[in-house]
C-alpha cells in the first residue's frame, strides 16, 4: 500500500507560525516534530511506500525532514500551481499500478490514537480491496461548523453536507449517522481513475496529458509537471469530482483522537498545559492568568490577570486574539498581504541549499546570516538593484564573481557590485556560515535573476 501524502495548504489559520513558504504541516509543534513528519511516521508502520504530493518549496522541505527521520527513498510529484485535491490525487495515481491500493492523507492533521486507527485502516482496506471508494468518517465530539460532515447508513454514504450552521450541526450530532470529512481516503489507484474519468472527464484527460506528455523528470523517482501543462487541468476537490457522485462510496466511522489543527484554539487543545491550563513555555511568566495559549520562543512572554487569551510572538510579528475568535486570522492575512510580505514568509527562510536568518532590514539595507549545506550551492545569479558584501564566519566559501572563482576562509570577505553574475558554494564537507550586507535602493527577496539553478527554480 503506498500512502499519498498532499503537502498542499499555507494554513493561513496559523498565521504568524504558518506562512506560505513554511506552512504549518512543516512547522515543529510537537516534540520537536513537525505534523508532516508525524503523518509519515504513523503511515509508514501500514504502508509500504510515501508518495509525496507538493509544489517545489514544500518539496524541500520535506526532503529536509524525511531526512531527519531517515526516510529518504520515496516518491515525489512537484506541481508548479496547485489546482485542488482531485488533480493531485489524480497525477499520482497515474503514476501507479492501477492494483496498487492507496491511502491519501493530507500532511498537516494529528492523530492521537494510533492503535485504534491502524483497526481503522485495516477495516478500510477490506472495502477498498472490494473495488470501493472509502472515506474516513471523524466520529464527531461536539457540534463543529468549522467542518463539513458525511451521512451515512451503516457504511454507504448517503450524502456529503457543506459546513452547517450551529443548528444543522447540533441536530448533526444528535442524529448520530453524521461524521466529520477528514479528507483522508483508500481505493485502488486504478478504480479511482475509473470513476474520475466517468463522473470529472476533463480532470481525467488533462491530467493524463499533463503527466505523459508534459513531465519533466529529474529522476526516477521525482516528477514535475510543466506550470502550462498544470493550468490546463481544471480545479476540484476529490469531494466534488468524485466522492459525492460515485455509487462506489463506503465510509470508515473512525474515532481515533484526530484534529486538523486548523486554528489556535484547536492548538491549545493539542498542546501539554500546566496547573493553570496555559500552554507550557519555558519563556512564558504568568501572574494570575489562566486557559492561555502562548507561543513563542525568542522573547519572554509574560501575562497579568489575562485569561483564555491566544498570543503568538514569531520575532518579526506579535498575534494577540480572544480563545474562540481565532478564525478570523484569516481576514488579518488578508491584509497584512497589502502592504507587507508577512504572509509569505519569516525571518528565518528555508532553501534547498540551506538556511537565511534576517538580522536586521532597513531603508537602503539589510543584514542576512546565511547558512550554506555541505556540497550546496545558491544560484548562479545577479541582482539590478543591491550591492552584497560577504563575510565568512566559518566554513570555507568558494565564490564566482563574473570569470573569477576563488576561496574565502573565516573573517575573510568580499564584495558583488549590482549587476555582477555571482554565486556561493560550499565545496566542503562542513557547514558554511557567511554575513550578508546588502545595499540598494531595493533588498526585496524578488531582486533575484537566476541564470543557473542546481533545484531549478525561478525566483526566490
Amino acid at each position: 500500500m503506498t500512502n499519498i501524502i498532499l503537502c498542499g495548504g499555507n494554513g493561513t489559520r496559523l498565521w504568524p507560525i504558518s506562512r506560505t513558504l513554511m506552512p504549518k504541516q512543516f512547522v515543529k509543534l510537537f516534540d520537536d516534530k513537525s505534523l508532516f513528519q508525524l503523518t509519515v511516521e504513523r503511515n509508514s508502520k501500514v504502508c509500504d511506500s510515501q508518495f509525496i504530493v507538493s509544489n517545489s518549496e514544500q518539496y524541500f522541505l520535506a526532503l529536509d525532514q524525511l531526512e531527519e527521520l531517515q526516510k529518504i527513498h520515496n516518491s515525489y510529484l512537484l506541481e508548479p500551481v496547485g489546482r485542488n485535491t482531485a488533480p493531485a490525487i489524480a497525477l499520482a495515481c497515474m503514476a501507479l499500478e492501477p492494483d496498487e491500493l492507496v491511502l491519501v492523507t493530507p500532511s498537516d492533521h494529528l492523530i492521537k490514537d494510533e492503535v485504534e486507527y491502524e483497526k481503522v485502516l485495516r477495516r478500510a482496506k477490506e472495502l477498498a480491496e472490494k473495488n470501493n471508494l472509502v472515506t474516513f468518517g471523524i466520529t464527531p465530539s461536539s457540534a463543529e461548523t468549522g467542518f463539513g460532515y458525511i451521512e451515512a447508513d451503516d457504511l454507504t454514504v448517503k450524502a456529503f453536507h457543506e459546513k452547517p450552521d450551529l443548528n444543522t450541526a447540533e441536530k448533526y450530532l444528535e442524529a448520530g449517522n453524521y461524521y466529520w470529512n477528514s479528507g483522508m481516503f483508500m481505493f485502488k489507484a486504478g478504480i479511482f481513475l475509473e470513476e474520475l474519468k466517468k463522473y470529472s472527464p476533463k480532470i481525467y484527460e488533462m491530467s493524463k496529458q499533463a503527466l505523459a506528455n508534459e513531465a519533466l523528470t529529474s529522476s526516477k523517482n521525482t516528477i514535475r509537471i510543466k506550470h502550462d501543462a498544470m493550468l490546463n487541468i481544471p480545479e476540484d476537490s476529490i469531494d466534488y469530482a468524485v466522492m459525492e457522485k460515485s455509487q462506489k462510496v463506503k465510509v470508515v466511522p473512525s474515532d481515533i483522537r484526530w484534529s486538523d489543527v486548523g486554528s489556535f484554539d484547536s492548538l491549545y487543545e493539542e498542546l501539554p498545559k500546566d496547573e493553570n491550563n496555559n500552554t507550557t513555555n519555558e519563556k512564558y511568566i504568568q501572574i494570575d492568568s489562566k486557559n492561555n495559549l502562548i507561543y513563542g520562543n525568542d522573547r519572554y512572554i509574560a501575562t497579568v490577570d489575562v485569561d483564555d487569551m491566544i498570543v503568538v510572538d514569531t520575532g518579526d510579528a506579535l498575534l494577540i486574539s480572544k480563545k474562540g475568535s481565532s478564525q478570523k486570522v484569516k481576514q488579518v492575512v488578508s491584509e497584512i498581504k497589502k502592504t507587507t510580505e508577512l504572509h509569505n514568509i519569516h525571518l528565518t527562510g528555508h532553501r534547498p541549499w540551506g538556511t537565511y536568518t534576517i538580522l536586521e532590514d532597513s531603508d537602503g539595507y539589510k543584514i542576512k546570516r546565511i547558512e550554506v549545506k555541505p556540497g550546496k550551492r545558491l544560484s548562479l545569479q545577479r541582482h539590478k538593484h543591491r550591492n552584497e558584501h560577504w563575510v565568512v564566519v566559518s566554513g570555507t566559501a568558494t565564490v564566482t564573481i563574473n570569470d573569477d572563482i576563488f576561496v574565502l576562509k573565516q573573517n575573510e570577505s568580499t564584495y558583488i557590485k549590482a549587476g555582477d553574475i555571482h554565486r556561493l558554494s560550499n565545496d566542503t564537507n562542513e557547514l558554511l556560515v557567511i554575513i550578508e550586507a546588502q545595499v540598494g535602493s531595493y533588498t526585496g527577496e524578488d531582486d533575484i535573476e537566476r541564470l543557473d539553478d542546481d533545484f531549478k527554480r525561478g525566483t526566490d
